[in-house]
C-alpha cells in the first residue's frame, strides 16, 4: 500500500491516526477533530494522485444526510481549525464497532463476486439468473470485517457479526442499517439517483447509545447510479469512485494480482471523478457545491 502522506499538523491537535481517507485528532476539549483528506484509495491501495476537493464534498455530503437523518450522530460541532476548514468536523469519542455494516438493494461489487461463486451473499441465498446491477427482490444486510490499514474487508455472514458483538447489538445494527438504507434510497430515487448499496459505521456512547459515526451516504462509502441509465446486465453509469476502480483494472494495464502499486491516475480520470463526486452532492442536496 502506498505510504500515507504526513498529516496536518494542527497547533493544540494531538494527531491520533491516519486511514486510508480520513486523519484523526484529539483536540485539548477531549473531543476528537475527524479530517477528510483528499486521498483516493481503490482495492485496498493508498492511491499516489489525490482528488481535489474530494475531502470537502464528503464532509458536506456527510453533513447533509446526518441533518436528513433523525438517528443519534457523532457530530459535535463543524468549527473546525483555519488549516482544515471545510474538510474536517469535531465528533464524540466513542467505542466503535468493529463491523462495517453494509446494506445491498443491487448486485455489484464483492456481492457480485460472492453471487457468481455460491449463489449468495453473506450466507443470503439469491434466486438465479440476478447479474451486474440487478435490484434484489428486498434489500440484504451484508456485513464485512473492519480490516486494519492495508488489510482487506471480507464479507462475513450475519452469524460473525453476532459472535462479534452479541446478538443483541448485532440485531440493532442490523436493523439501523437497513432502516437508514430504506429511507436514503427513497430520497436518492426523488432525485434521479440509485443507491445501489452503502457502508455505515456506528459506535456506542458510555450509556449504550449507538451512534451513526464516521462518513455517511458518500461516493466514497456507497454506489450512486442515474435512475435514466440503469440497466442490469452491464457496469452501470455512476457518480462514485468506481470510475477510478474501473480504470485501474480496464484502462491502466495495472494487474492488480501483482502486487505491485497501482499507477498515478490520469488528468482525465482525476477530473471525472472530481466532477462526478460534486454533481452527486449538488443533485441530492440541492445545494451548490463551493470550494
Amino acid at each position: 500500500m502506498t505510504t500515507l502522506p504526513q498529516a496536518v499538523q494542527i497547533p493544540g491537535a494531538k494527531h491520533l491516526h491516519s486511514g486510508k481517507v480520513r486523519d484523526l485528532y484529539e483536540l485539548g476539549s477531549g473531543d476528537l477533530l475527524m479530517v477528510a483528506s483528499d486521498r483516493m484509495s481503490a482495492f485496498d491501495w493508498i492511491l499516489e494522485t489525490p482528488i481535489p476537493d474530494k475531502g470537502k464534498v464528503l464532509t458536506a455530503m456527510s453533513l447533509w444526510w446526518f441533518e436528513q437523518l433523525d438517528v443519534p450522530n457523532h457530530i459535535i460541532s463543524t468549527d473546525v481549525p483555519a488549516e482544515v476548514a471545510g474538510r474536517a468536523v469535531v465528533c464524540e469519542k466513542l467505542e466503535i464497532f468493529q463491523v462495517e455494516c453494509i446494506a445491498r438493494g443491487y448486485l455489484s461489487g464483492t456481492g457480485l463476486l460472492d453471487y457468481n461463486a455460491t449463489g449468495e451473499v453473506c450466507g443470503i441465498p439469491l434466486r438465479a439468473g440476478l447479474v451486474e446491477g440487478s435490484r434484489l427482490d428486498e434489500p440484504i444486510f451484508t456485513p464485512a470485517t473492519k480490516a486494519q490499514l492495508g488489510e482487506h474487508d471480507e464479507n462475513v455472514s450475519y452469524d460473525a457479526v453476532v459472535a462479534t458483538v452479541g446478538a443483541d447489538i448485532a440485531g440493532r445494527l442490523r436493523d439501523l442499517t437497513m432502516e437508514l438504507y430504506a429511507r436514503a434510497h427513497a430520497m436518492a430515487e426523488q432525485h434521479g439517483i440509485i443507491l445501489a448499496d452503502t457502508k455505515f459505521e456506528f459506535g456506542a456512547r458510555a450509556d449504550g447509545t449507538i451512534v451513526l459515526a464516521d462518513e455517511v451516504l458518500t461516493p466514497d462509502s456507497s454506489r450512486f447510479w442515474p435512475v435514466a441509465e440503469w440497466a442490469p446486465g452491464k457496469p452501470q453509469p455512476s457518480y462514485d469512485k468506481q470510475i477510478v476502480r474501473d480504470w485501474l483494472q480496464f484502462e491502466s494495464g495495472w494487474d492488480r494480482k501483482s502486487g505491485e502499486a497501482p499507477p498515478p491516475l490520469s488528468d482525465e480520470v482525476v477530473e471525472r471523478t472530481r466532477s462526478a463526486y460534486i454533481d452527486a452532492y449538488e443533485r441530492l442536496t440541492g445545494r451548490t457545491f463551493s470550494v
